[in-house]
């Protein structure tokens, strides 16, 4: 293992928290990498990792080797990728919902990976917070406006939402047909991940957005989880439109109170900053824009 090398897997360290996970991403042994790391310490004449029972953080010293390395590593990059005619190449983790993964990002997967033969994909799936350095992520995409976290943002479009419930559940309560008009009626409850608290329902008329408390006796985190209840008659749901987009089509899902709908939720992509981005994380930013630009 060279120097280029062992500075590859000390950054996936650090990265990942993780000497297993480390060696797993970079296929190496676990005690290559421990090896790895007391050779560079021994170069450095430092400690650069400061290693308890849980995790792995840098020290003081191992930070200041960490981002040197990184932007020595992207460089790296930037030269092969510019002494092969520019073609960009590497591995590149992307953070998305799964159900956004599938239906905007999958599909048009396979001219990506066309046009760009040496670049190699990996999806991860959650609704949880993603820190891009620490779980060495390349981009995220997420809907809402983001906090002010540091990180670079390109703005994608913005997601139609709709209210929408089942038959059964419409059958058992009515159709609401104004939002003053929902006494009675229940939805299923989105826990904020932000506040910890039930999302109120929000409707936009005359030109304002107003917001309505309605009861809900089931709550959940987890969009998938809340869309499942939505289908089992739990009660009124808002959500993205493209979620629903099937079972409104076939019946299982009705819209209700289009005439005032949720305001749209904005889409980002959002990705760390640097003097020196990846030419593959370059083209992939511009391939997620070229997809959302036509679908929205």
């Amino acid at each position: 293992m060279d120097r280029i090398d062992r500075m590859a897997l000390f950054t996936r360290i650090v990265e990942s928290g993780s000497f297993a996970r480390a060696a797993s991403d970079l296929g190496v042994a676990r005690s290559t990498a421990t090896e790895a790391v007391k050779v560079l310490e021994r170069e450095t004449g430092t400690r650069l990792l400061a290693r308890t029972t849980r995790q792995v953080r840098p020290t003081a010293e191992g930070d200041i080797f960490y981002h040197h390395a990184r932007a020595i590593l992207t460089a790296v990059d930037d030269a092969y990728g510019a002494s092969r005619q520019g073609a960009p190449s590497g591995h590149l983790r992307i953070g998305a919902s799964g159900l956004l993964t599938r239906t905007f990002l999958v599909p048009r997967l396979p001219d990506f990976l066309t046009r760009y033969p040496d670049i190699t994909v990996e999806f991860g799936q959650t609704d949880r917070f993603v820190d891009l350095v620490r779980d060495g992520v390349d981009c995220v995409i997420r809907a809402g406006e983001p906090d002010d976290s540091g990180l670079m943002m390109r703005r994608l479009g913005a997601l139609p939402e709709i209210t929408c419930a089942s038959p059964a559940y419409l059958a058992a309560h009515g159709t609401p047909t104004d939002i003053d008009d929902l006494d009675g009626h229940h939805m299923v409850g989105f826990l904020s991940s932000r506040t910890g608290k039930v999302l109120p329902l929000e409707f936009q008329r005359d030109g304002s957005v107003e917001t309505r408390v309605v009861p809900a006796r089931v709550t959940t985190d987890n969009s998938d989880t809340a869309s499942a209840l939505a289908l089992s008659d739990f009660g009124l749901i808002q959500a993205p439109r493209y979620r629903f987009e099937a079972q409104l089509a076939d019946g299982r899902m009705i819209e209700v109170l289009a005439e005032t709908p949720p305001e749209p939720i904005p889409l980002n992509v959002l990705y760390a900053g640097s003097r020196h981005m990846s030419r593959r994380l370059d083209v992939l930013l511009d391939w997620i824009a070229e997809i959302f630009a036509d679908a929205l």
